[in-house]
């Protein structure tokens, strides 16, 4: 036995470096890769989404902010009022960039629970618009967020396609700064 106490103090001398490096969280992008986007950075604040959602009037709160190290935009979105049938519409999503395949993503979470949840959007920005492109089990579903530099508003554009294969409106919304009391 005493043989041993040599040969496992030298093992354990050994190994418990390399242990304690393979439980080490990895750090994938790291701070040098910082999420930074000028577009992104105009949505940062408190806003009174209002428009149209399925022939509904929207009036709903969005609180915008960056996350997790500043690599993720959190939108926090919910309803004013119920809708007519009840329901207070919230929804979280995260917006972040994949340096590897040089696109947008966007997780939705909503209060629909898992099944719509479970598909990640992609997209991609062209000047003043990012849009994101959902494939759904029930059909493809478009997102376009599109900042408005004049009016300093946001324009929210969700389209589907129907089994005929063409977009139609979803929702339309428009995203105006609320102002401080």
């Amino acid at each position: 036995m005493k043989k041993f106490i040599p040969l496992v103090a030298f093992l354990t001398s050994f190994l418990f470096p390399i242990v304690s490096r393979a439980q080490e969280t990895p750090n994938f992008d790291g701070p040098q890769n910082i999420f930074h986007d000028d577009l992104l950075d105009h949505m940062v604040g408190d806003w009174h989404l209002s428009g149209s959602v399925m022939g509904e009037t929207a009036d709903h709160h969005v609180h915008v902010e960056w996350v997790l190290n500043h690599q993720f935009l959190r939108i926090h979105e919910k309803a004013a009022v119920p809708s007519k049938a009840g329901l207070v519409y919230e929804a979280m999503v995260m917006v972040g960039y994949d340096n590897a395949s040089e696109r947008y993503v966007a997780h939705w979470i909503d209060v629909f629970g898992g099944r719509f949840s479970e598909t990640l959007g992609y997209g991609h920005r062209d000047a003043s618009k990012i849009e994101f492109l959902f494939e759904y089990p029930d059909g493809p579903f478009r997102t376009t967020f599109r900042w408005d530099a004049e009016t300093k508003a946001w324009h929210w554009q969700m389209r589907q396609k129907d089994k005929s294969g063409a977009w139609t409106d979803f929702s339309n919304f428009i995203l105006t700064a609320e102002r401080k009391q």
